[in-house]
């Protein structure tokens, strides 16, 4: 007990925690509205001044003033940070620059309309991420806010006015801001502003008037208003009350707390704590201690307990389950700690006898009650005789458990051979504690009421062999007669003690495999690469724990379909499917033993995370009543919210990686385009004015001339062939339908030909030729082999100086043939070298991309690993200039196959 009244009186570490991280960031101040026009932007002006008046740095992040002549005189004396340009399709757009606004590090900041969506292409989407940002650096932010614009509240708001608001604040932010200030305007005031022109131009104003701002638009979404800041600062009291240890309640709000539990006519005191609730126009919450006794409940209980907390869910109440020991010291220090003024709890049931046996639960709980109201509710007849039929039934079902009765008329025939062994060697009395053992043991073994059975026969053995006189149940002795006495009690205590706590450890034992499942469960997730693992586990750890059939379906082409079962299962019924179907569109359960469609087979629960559904869980047995108890609903929230996050995980990898591929293909296809453009766009307009001269002009142009203009038409051509083969052998490549030719060829031999075909390309330069005659023969394709050595060359032409060397070296290498072509160019960048072989990848040099199609050097690679080879780029060491590496296998058995074609 001291310990309980300790904690208390401590301060809550949740409490304390949040209060540490609002004090490490800037304090945000909102203005709330209930509607356009109420003055939320003037009365943050107005607020700026006076905190400006104090001498504190106020700036202006942005402001709307809507043309309104009172809002821009405000507006004036400000330092006003300069807004963003954003240039969207054609429109020049202006949005608060969150960078300058950090950069000059105010104390305070105004941001009008919170709501607003920035322009694409801006850091974050929505200007309250802006906001959080500016908060996180320390800086105070003062903001408007109209109460339509709040997440939670967009679908009554779309009742109310008929109008769906598109821009959206979550509630998490009205849950940070350290003060809300309500700006309330009757309707009618406000009418008459709309009136005058003070909100919207004229003709537009008479439009509100009609639609949106109606009297009774405008009184709805005032309360709307007014009861969200109530609820904050209710939520805020609360906060205080539990980092300064205040104990409650305080009767600032109300609030109603029901107690619900196995026993019958608890729907009675759920419906009851409703009316409560609507007329104190109260937030209300159903709560179950869950107690170590609670794992011996029967089926019966366990479905009525199941029902009463889903009532109570359905009828808008907020379910709570808390572990504990003493109920009644549980739920006042959980409605304490948590600000509740009524309590709602159910009439006695137990007979008076077993009530001063084992205590009474509504007495205890008023008596330690303290402030907060007590309402006692009985249930009607119908539940008084249910109480005593299921009482009846519970004793009539206890009576046949026979065995437990017999292990414990064995534990005390043992303990009674063992008291006359050892009767020579101990007093009388001493003999009672081996009779005790007896008693403990049926405790352990078989629960309270063998115990008790065993202490009953424990006493009339004890008596009848070793009291005085003995083998009769005559006691003369006064002393024998205190000694059986405290025997008797001490055994009862026991007992009581010994079963209590053999309860307390299979609760916590359950507790503890449960939550071992749940870590390794969480681990398993961790650990799954796919859709289907994350799925396959999910369905195997949620039916092995909750002992159901499990069915898990996900999305697909507008649908939801099954995707993973155990046992394995992939047919529905029609009402299934259509239970499955409903439970995702609407984020709801549905199905057996649910509101919505109850006809269906199993009972199907929505798969949620913060983002939305994404996917749906099915569940059934072939049990009746309710399939989930309030422990099991626990265990399926655990398991359900690990899986969301986890199939949640995987769409945003697969949804990365899809953008990714998109984003190579984007620019795979700009490449295409734009190396198309240029390669053939340059030799076109190349062959198209060469022809052009020669048809106007041929007969007067000297004949060195005419050479020339025929020898630029038949080399662009001879480009053009080039590029089409090069986009013919990538096409080739990318579909793996490349099939080397091979043949034994001298690497010398190709090396030849390609410098030959290259000849006009490598004109400019000088070439050198290291390659032994010695060097092994290689089996290989030379046509292939010959147009990597041709791009190459083409590479090191197209990156090297007129005039430098091109040099061509090979060896032999532990067997392999290694071939080099290396140029005196720049150089790779070190940023290129992993990506020099990719496809339409091409080397910058500044802002500046050399001519080409970025197809050669992956083209090579792709013929040179299709011949079994492997090609690799780098800079050389001695001077600047690419080098460019071949390594070919030479076969263990170089004979000539007659199959083969003829060596050169």
């Amino acid at each position: 007990m001291p310990d309980d009244r300790s904690n208390e009186t401590r301060p809550s570490p949740d409490a304390l925690l949040d209060r540490a991280e609002r004090e490490a960031r800037g304090r945000l101040r909102i203005f709330l509205g209930a509607a356009p026009g109420v003055g939320k932007t003037y009365e943050m002006l107005m607020s700026g001044r006076a905190r400006l008046a104090d001498g504190v740095d106020v700036v202006i992040g942005v402001v709307e003033t809507h043309g309104r002549k009172e809002t821009q005189v405000l507006v004036d004396g400000y330092e006003v940070i300069p807004r963003r340009r954003v240039d969207y399709k054609g429109r020049i757009l202006e949005e608060m620059d969150l960078d300058a606004i950090l950069a000059r590090r105010p104390a305070l900041v105004l941001v009008d309309e919170l709501a607003h969506t920035n322009a694409p292409g801006s850091r974050h989407p929505k200007r309250y991420l802006d906001v959080q940002e500016i908060l996180t650096h320390g800086i105070d932010v003062y903001t408007t806010l109209n109460i339509q614009h709040v997440e939670s509240l967009n679908d009554v708001v779309a009742q109310i006015t008929r109008v769906r608001v598109r821009e959206t604040v979550p509630d998490s932010i009205i849950d940070q801001a350290d003060d809300i200030e309500i700006i309330d305007l009757t309707p009618d005031d406000l009418i008459k502003r709309l009136e005058e022109g003070k909100v919207y131009i004229p003709s537009t104003a008479r439009r509100a008037i009609e639609n949106y701002f109606s009297p009774g638009n405008l009184t709805a979404l005032r309360e709307l208003a007014l009861r969200r800041t109530a609820q904050r600062v209710d939520e805020q009291l609360l906060i205080h009350m539990q980092a300064h240890a205040i104990p409650g309640p305080w009767a600032a709000g109300e609030r109603v707390l029901v107690c619900v539990d196995a026993r019958p006519g608890g729907a009675a005191r759920v419906r009851y704590a409703r009316r409560l609730a609507d007329r104190l126009r109260a937030p209300w919450t159903a709560l179950h201690v869950d107690t170590p006794r609670s794992a011996g409940m029967s089926e019966e209980d366990k479905d009525r307990l199941a029902t009463l907390l889903r009532l109570a869910e359905q009828l808008g109440a907020e379910v709570t389950t808390i572990p504990g020991q003493n109920v009644a010291q549980d739920i006042v220090r959980h409605a304490t700690a948590n600000n509740f003024t009524h309590i709602v709890i159910g009439r006695p049931t137990r007979s008076r006898w077993r009530e001063l046996i084992e205590g009474s639960l509504t007495y205890d709980l008023i008596r330690n009650a303290g402030d907060i109201s007590v309402h006692v509710i009985s249930g009607n007849e119908r539940n008084a005789e249910a109480t005593s039929r299921t009482v009846k039934a519970a004793d009539e079902q206890w009576q046949f458990e026979i065995w437990p009765y017999l292990k414990a008329t064995a534990y005390v025939v043992g303990s009674l051979a063992f008291a006359v062994l050892l009767h020579q060697f101990l007093d009388v009395r001493n003999l009672a504690i081996i009779f005790l053992i007896g008693v403990l043991t049926s405790a352990v073994t078989g629960g309270l009421w063998p115990a008790l059975y065993a202490c009953l026969i424990s006493a009339i053995a004890f008596n009848f062999f070793f009291l005085e006189p003995r083998y009769t149940l005559t006691i003369q002795d006064p002393e024998s007669i205190v000694a059986l006495a405290a025997f008797l009690v001490v055994a009862v205590i026991a007992s009581n003690l010994t079963v209590r706590v053999q309860r307390q450890a299979v609760a916590a034992r359950s507790r503890a495999r449960a939550t071992e499942d749940i870590y390794l469960f969480s681990k398993k997730l961790a650990g799954a690469g796919t859709l289907d693992d994350v799925l396959w586990a999910t369905a195997f750890q949620i039916a092995s724990m909750l002992k159901l059939r499990v069915v898990l379906l996900l999305p697909e082409n507008g649908t939801i379909t099954v995707k993973a079962g155990y046992p394995p299962d992939d047919t529905l019924a029609e009402a299934d499917i259509a239970a499955a179907r409903w439970a995702w569109e609407h984020d709801r359960p549905a199905g057996r033993g649910a509101d919505t469609l109850p006809g269906a087979r199993r009972l199907y629960l929505p798969l949620r995370t913060g983002r939305t559904a994404v996917g749906v869980v099915g569940l059934d047995n072939d049990k009746q009543g309710p399939l989930l108890t309030p422990e099991q609903q626990r265990l399926l929230d655990a398991l359900a919210d690990q899986a969301a996050v986890a199939i949640e995980r995987i769409q945003l990898v697969a949804d990365v990686d899809r953008a990714k591929l998109e984003a190579e293909a984007d620019r795979l296809r700009s490449a295409l385009l734009t190396s198309i453009s240029h390669d053939l766009k340059t030799p076109l307009a190349a062959i198209m004015g060469a022809a052009g001269t020669l048809r106007e002009f041929a007969p007067a142009l000297p004949e060195a001339d005419r050479a020339e203009l025929l020898s630029t038409v038949l080399d662009e051509s001879e480009r053009l062939n080039r590029f089409i083969a090069n986009l013919l052998d990538m096409t080739k490549i990318e579909s793996g339908a490349m099939e080397p030719n091979y043949a034994f060829h001298y690497v010398g031999d190709i090396v030849g030909t390609a410098l030959h075909r290259a000849r006009k390309i490598i004109g400019e330069h000088k070439t050198e030729i290291d390659i032994p005659t010695d060097l092994p023969m290689l089996r290989l394709d030379p046509v292939l082999f010959e147009q990597a050595l041709f791009n190459l060359l083409d590479n090191a032409a197209k990156y090297a100086p007129p005039g430098s060397t091109i040099r061509l070296q090979g060896w032999a290498d532990n067997g392999s043939v290694i071939l080099q072509i290396m140029d005196e160019g720049p150089g790779i960048p070190p940023a290129d070298l992993e990506r020099i072989f990719d496809t339409f990848h091409r080397v910058r040099k500044g802002d500046q991309v050399r001519a080409g199609t970025g197809l050669g050097l992956s083209i090579c690679r792709g013929f040179i690993e299709a011949m079994g080879g492997t090609i690799s780029a780098a800079n050389r060491t001695d001077r600047s200039g690419a080098v460019f590496t071949i390594r070919m296998p030479v076969p263990a058995d170089q004979h000539v196959d007659p199959d083969m074609d003829d060596l050169p």
